[in-house]
C-alpha cells in the first residue's frame, strides 16, 4: 500500500482480500518500505509473512522481490548490510565525482592546446605577412630611386643647354662681358670723340 507525499513515497507491506479495493481495508500490516533514504529503509516481519504465506497468501511481486533480497537476519546482520550498502553508495560518488574532474581536466587541456595552436597559427601568419611585406618595400625605394634619376638626368641636361648657350656667345660678347662698367663708358666716350672728329674734317672741307 502507497503511503507519503507526492514524489515522496512510502510503502506498507500488507495482507488483504483480493477483492477488495487497492487502498481498502486490509487485514495485517506485515512491514514498511521506504525507498527515499540511502539504504532503502526496510522493515519485515518475516514470521506472520510466513504465516500468511503458509494459509495460502500470494505475494505480488514487488513485494516478492523485497522478500528475496531482504531475507530473516539478526540485528548484526542488518547493520553489516546497510553499512556494505552505504560503502557501494559513496564509492559510487566517488567514482562519479573522480569522472566528473576527470572530464574537466581533459577539457582544460584540449582548450589549452587549442588556444596554444590558435596562437601558433596567428603568429605564423603574421610572419607571412611581414615576409610578404619587406619585397613590397624594396620594390617601392626602388621604383621611387628610378623616378629620382630621371629627374636628375633632366636637371644635367637644362644644365648643358645652358652650357651650350654660353659657348654660342660670340668672342665679342665674351669680351664685352669681361669688360667692366667703367670700361664700357670710356668706349662710349672714344666714339663721341671720334664723331666730333668727323665733324671738324667736314668743317674743313667746306672752308
Amino acid at each position: 500500500m502507497r503511503m507519503g507525499a507526492k514524489k515522496a513515497p512510502f510503502y506498507r507491506v500488507i495482507v488483504k482480500e483480493k477483492r477488495s479495493k487497492r487502498d481498502g481495508k486490509y487485514l495485517e500490516n506485515l512491514g514498511t518500505y521506504n525507498p527515499m533514504t540511502e539504504p532503502a529503509e526496510i522493515n519485515l516481519n518475516h514470521d506472520r509473512i510466513e504465516y500468511w504465506m503458509s494459509v495460502g497468501a500470494q505475494p505480488s511481486e514487488t513485494v516478492a522481490s523485497l522478500i528475496k533480497h531482504n531475507p530473516r537476519m539478526t540485528e548484526e546482520e542488518k547493520t553489516e548490510r546497510d553499512q556494505k550498502r552505504i560503502e557501494a553508495k559513496e564509492a559510487k560518488k566517488a567514482a562519479e565525482l573522480k569522472a566528473k574532474a576527470d572530464k574537466a581536466a581533459a577539457e582544460k587541456e584540449k582548450a589549452e592546446k587549442e588556444a596554444a595552436e590558435k596562437a601558433a597559427a596567428e603568429k605564423a601568419e603574421a610572419d607571412a605577412a611581414a615576409e610578404a611585406a619587406a619585397p613590397a618595400e624594396a620594390e617601392s625605394a626602388e621604383e621611387t630611386g628610378a623616378e629620382a634619376a630621371p629627374a636628375d638626368d633632366a636637371a644635367a641636361e637644362g644644365k648643358s643647354d645652358a652650357d651650350a648657350a654660353d659657348d654660342g656667345k660670340s668672342d665679342a660678347d665674351k669680351a664685352d662681358d669681361g669688360k667692366s662698367d667703367a670700361d664700357k663708358a670710356e668706349d662710349g666716350k672714344s666714339d663721341a670723340d671720334a664723331a666730333d672728329d668727323g665733324k671738324s674734317d667736314a668743317d674743313k672741307a667746306g672752308a
